[in-house]
C-alpha cells in the first residue's frame, strides 16, 4: 500500500475506482482501512474511495511523541491525505472514531465536505461528567494494552490483527481517542451537508447517539441495519453497501446540479 510521508510519520492509504465526488473512509479505534474492504468493490462503482489507516493503528507508524496522536494531528493527516491525492470536494464516511474524526473535519473544513456518512458513530459530550467517563475509558483501554499487548483489543468483527504495535493503539487511546471539549456536539446544527447516519440495530450504546445527530444535523437520515451490532457494513455487508451507493449517487446528482 502506497504512503503518505507526515511530520509524525509515515500514513498507509489506499485508493480504489475512479469518480467524483471521491469518498474517504476513516475506521473506528482499533481497526484499520482494511474494515471497509469488502465494502470498497460496491462503493467504488462510480466513485474514487480511499482508505487510511489513523497514526498507531494498522500500517501507519506509531512513533513514540505523544503529540503526534492528538485528534488535531488525525485531522491534518486527513487534510495532507486529501492534499496529496488533489481532492478538493469529497464525501467523508466514518466508523466510530473516524464518523467522530469526520464531523470535525466538516466543522473545520465545510467547503470540502459534499456529503456525510456516519457509521456507529457519537458526536461526543456537551455534559462534563460524560466526556470525563469516556475519557477514563479511553485510559483504562491504553492501560490493557500495555499490560497485553494486542490481545487486549477484544474480538469485535472490525477489529483485524493487522496491527504491529499495540504500544501505538495505547497512545492513540489516550490522545486521539480522548475529547476535550463539547464543539463537535455543538455544532452539529451548523452542518448542511447531506448526512447519513447509519447504525446496526444491535449497537445499544450508539442508538441514542444516531437519534441525536439525525435530530440535530439539518436533513439527515438515518438507517438502522437489522441483525448488525457496531460493525454493520461487516455484519450485513449487502445492505450496508445498497446504503450507501445510493447516497453516493444522490449526492453526485446534487454535485452536477449544483
Amino acid at each position: 500500500m502506497p504512503v503518505l510521508a507526515r511530520p509524525g510519520g509515515t500514513i498507509s492509504y489506499q485508493v480504489t475506482g475512479s469518480g467524483q465526488p471521491p469518498l474517504l473512509l476513516t475506521h473506528g479505534y482499533g481497526a484499520a482501512g482494511a474494515m471497509f474492504g469488502q465494502n470498497l468493490a460496491a462503493a467504488s462503482v462510480r466513485n474514487q474511495v480511499v482508505t487510511w489507516d489513523i497514526r498507531g493503528h494498522g500500517g501507519s507508524e506509531s512513533p513514540a511523541d505523544p503529540d503526534s496522536y492528538s485528534a488535531g494531528a488525525a485531522l491534518a493527516d486527513m487534510a495532507a491525505l486529501l492534499a496529496e491525492l488533489g481532492l478538493d470536494r469529497i464525501v467523508l464516511g466514518g466508523h466510530s472514531l473516524g464518523g467522530y474524526l469526520s464531523l470535525a473535519f466538516t466543522l473545520r473544513h465545510p467547503e470540502q465536505v459534499a456529503g456525510l456518512v456516519l457509521i456507529g458513530t457519537g458526536p461526543g459530550f456537551r455534559n462534563d461528567a460524560a466526556r470525563d467517563d469516556w475519557n477514563r475509558r479511553a485510559h483504562k483501554t491504553a492501560e490493557r494494552l500495555e499490560e497485553r499487548g494486542l490481545a487486549a483489543l477484544g474480538s469485535s468483527s472490525e477489529l483485524h490483527g493487522q496491527h504491529g504495535d499495540a504500544g501505538g493503539l495505547a497512545l492513540a487511546a489516550r490522545h486521539t481517542l480522548t475529547q476535550r471539549d463539547s464543539h463537535v456536539i455543538d455544532g452539529l446544527t451548523t452542518i448542511h451537508a447531506p448526512t447519513l447516519i447509519i447504525v446496526g440495530a444491535d449497537d445499544t450504546p450508539f442508538q441514542g447517539a444516531a437519534d441525536y445527530m439525525t435530530a440535530k444535523i439539518p436533513g439527515a437520515r438515518k438507517v438502522v441495519i437489522p441483525a448488525a451490532g457496531h460493525a454493520p457494513n461487516i455484519d450485513q455487508p449487502e445492505q450496508f453497501d445498497a446504503e450507501l451507493r445510493a447516497f453516493l449517487d444522490d449526492v453526485a446528482a446534487a454535485e452536477e446540479a449544483a
